[in-house]
């Protein structure tokens, strides 16, 4: 079962601050330049507390003597910004628990097309992947992990909610959020021109029915794994410290999930004092994390794919690649005319008659990938673009050869291809070296993928399709996974709209 909770939600006092000015987006989408621009909007910017600055005399909260060193980092800088800010009542906690409808209007970047995704805030429980509540689609970084724990055990709060599918073809949720007619209660444009609407539900009775509509639904995660990931072990360890049974914080063998609440007509406030109110909130605050759910049967969800820059290989030959890549690809140059050449130019500093040429070629080649069937990749060297088809036999037998463990349903996705076979196999890259970015940078825009080896940063970039929602769903309840960064949801999730704190 999903357990879901309302919550007293910390917020932004919006008497004190202008909304679009403290919040942001996630912090693994935010540049250096983002950074300086969310600093220099207000000194209470959510920025630093999920990405702070890091200065010169940092401590290493890392360093194996770090327990016995008094720290001062961006860890500590972090809680002590949040601390200050609920001081001076700019951040103030809600009155009663509830429930946070979420609305994002946008437009489908390429396109024309406004679509509006819609789901609600609530604290989900944590659950192992073996609890098969819980399901991933991708795989992570390291490296990642261990920053959010540092900023979680310094702040105790979550100020980012991760993006949590399910499936409700009866859109009990929507239903009881969006269609009641009461107008949101808070509106922010962010800087992609996406309007994001926050709607607070905390009627009894129809946050029980979301709750018990909830108990039976599998979750998958869209957008955050290193937050969830580091949660539930954070989870494991403070259970461990309270000296807690482990069964608290996933579901005992057998058991029914309990959603009566008792009385709906009481509040959630009342209902707290009552014998089922575990089921309320969690065993201990640690057990839950903040969470945006999303129904995948409802419009607006968009999946963009995420593009791979390869830079830094020795002695890269595109012909060599070609006549080995072509074991298990029909190589294709694709016919576009590139007189103008742009190597050894700057991205950022390339003309904009440059850029117009450069944007009018990916755009070329993007429709030349789109209209080919099945899986493609379009490769871009400094010898120009070309169209990569699979020869299913040659690839299939080799993954074989290469990864018995992979199934049939992973073979056949575009990036699992891409990474096993032609990171890996014709690349030379190592699974480490990819999981630790050392060779492989990943970019939404595809034309910057392409300036960056016109500019003689990068040996050649792949630009792919998307994932599909239907891939995704069969890839994640099956127990598999797809390579890091198989997936690009838009719009994001922004930061700042509600904090879960635990203490």
């Amino acid at each position: 079962m999903a357990r879901i909770y309302p919550f007293r939600a910390l917020r932004y006092d919006p008497q004190k601050v202008r909304m679009e000015d403290v919040v942001t987006q996630p912090y693994d989408k935010i540049t250096p330049a983002m950074q300086q621009a969310y600093y220099d909007r207000s000194k209470y910017n959510l920025i630093r507390v999920i990405l702070g600055k890091r200065e010169p005399t940092d401590t290493d909260v890392f360093a194996p003597d770090a327990s016995e060193t008094p720290q001062h980092n961006v860890y500590t800088r972090a809680a002590e910004s949040l601390a200050s800010w609920r001081k001076k009542a700019i951040l103030r906690e809600e009155s009663e628990p509830a429930l946070y409808g979420y609305s994002q209007e946008y437009t489908v970047p390429g396109t024309s097309s406004i679509q509006t995704r819609r789901g609600f805030i609530a604290l989900g429980h944590l659950y192992d992947y073996a609890d098969h509540i819980v399901y991933r689609h991708e795989q992570t970084f390291p490296k990642h992990k261990s920053d959010r724990l540092a900023l979680f055990k310094a702040t105790r709060t979550y100020c980012e909610q991760i993006y949590m599918l399910y499936s409700d073809p009866a859109f009990t949720a929507e239903q009881l959020i969006f269609e009641s007619g009461n107008p949101a209660a808070l509106e922010i444009t962010d800087e992609y021109n996406v309007l994001h609407r926050v709607w607070k539900l905390t009627d009894p009775r129809r946050i029980n029915l979301i709750v018990t509509a909830m108990a039976d639904k599998k979750l998958i995660i869209a957008d955050g794994h290193h937050r969830y990931e580091t949660s539930v072990a954070y989870m494991h360890e403070r259970a461990t410290e309270l000296g807690l049974p482990q069964s608290l914080s996933s579901v005992p063998e057998g058991e029914e999930p309990a959603t009566d609440w008792g009385d709906p007509d009481e509040s959630p406030s009342n209902l707290a004092d009552e014998p089922h109110a575990s089921f309320l909130t969690p065993a201990f605050p640690e057990a839950a994390m903040m969470m945006t759910f999303v129904n995948m049967d409802a419009p607006g969800i968009t999946i963009l794919p995420t593009h791979r820059v390869v830079f830094g290989l020795k002695d890269f030959s595109t012909t060599d690649f070609i006549g080995k890549a072509s074991q298990y690809f029909s190589v294709n140059s694709l016919n576009i005319d590139q007189s103008q050449s742009f190597a050894g130019s700057v991205p950022s500093q390339t003309s904009e008659e440059q850029q117009r040429r450069r944007q009018s070629f990916v755009t070329m080649a993007l429709a030349d990938l789109e209209k080919t069937p099945g899986t493609a990749f379009v490769m871009k060297t400094e010898a120009g673009y070309h169209l990569l088809t699979p020869k299913p036999e040659a690839i299939s037998e080799q993954l074989k050869q290469l990864h018995p463990e992979i199934t049939p349903r992973q073979a056949a996705l575009d990036v699992v291809q891409l990474h096993r076979l032609i990171l890996e196999h014709l690349l030379g890259l190592t699974h480490e070296s990819i999981a630790n970015t050392e060779n492989i940078r990943y970019l939404r825009d595809p034309a910057e993928a392409i300036a960056q080896v016109d500019a003689g940063e990068a040996d050649l970039a792949f630009l792919i399709k998307p994932v599909t929602l239907d891939q995704l769903r069969d890839i994640s309840l099956s127990g598999d996974v797809m390579p890091q960064k198989s997936t690009d949801f838009y719009p994001k999730l922004l930061s700042g709209l509600a904090m879960y704190a635990l203490d």
